[in-house]
């Protein structure tokens, strides 16, 4: 797994890092939801919420399904409901409602489905989420530092 390199206001962080190499996003989704299984919830909940939303910021909900990460989307959801960010866990569902239900768990899956509708053109052509990606962005840049300072305060109301 990447290694993750906090910010001073990433007080979540204390909760993950113990746990962030012990739940693989890399090994299916059977391995993925057993050791997932083993995390105190909301240990779970920041965890899961981490990993989407480092992915969104960095390319997108097309990066965050076309990627291993995409196994924990309905993790995620969960966990940015229990954070206090409801608006994220509704553009999550949305954009997992996309696949239909159930909803893939399996990378190559997503991945052939995501593939069909091959690259051409315009962004909008090609990428399914980019109307949810914005309004990810919009929320999250509504304030300075607000993912860090949501999930800090979740992370200080659960720990112990």
């Amino acid at each position: 797994m990447a290694a993750h390199d906090p910010r001073p206001d990433e007080g979540y962080w204390r909760l993950v890092e113990p746990v962030w190499r012990s739940v693989s996003i890399y090994d299916g989704s059977e391995a993925f939801l057993e050791q997932f299984a083993c995390l105190r919830p909301e240990v779970g909940h920041l965890l899961a919420a981490h990993w989407c939303q480092s992915e969104v910021r960095n390319g997108g909900l097309h990066q965050f399904f076309m990627n291993g990460t995409g196994v924990l989307a309905p993790e995620a959801a969960a966990g940015f409901e229990a954070i206090g960010i409801p608006e994220w866990a509704a553009i999550l569902v949305e954009a997992m409602d996309w696949f239909g239900a159930p909803y893939p768990r399996d990378k190559n899956e997503r991945w052939a489905m995501l593939a069909a509708i091959s690259p051409q053109g315009q962004r909008i052509a090609w990428d399914p989420f980019s109307d949810l990606d914005e309004r990810f962005y919009a929320w999250l840049q509504a304030e300075d530092n607000r993912w860090c300072r949501v999930a800090d305060t979740y992370a200080t109301r659960v720990e112990g």
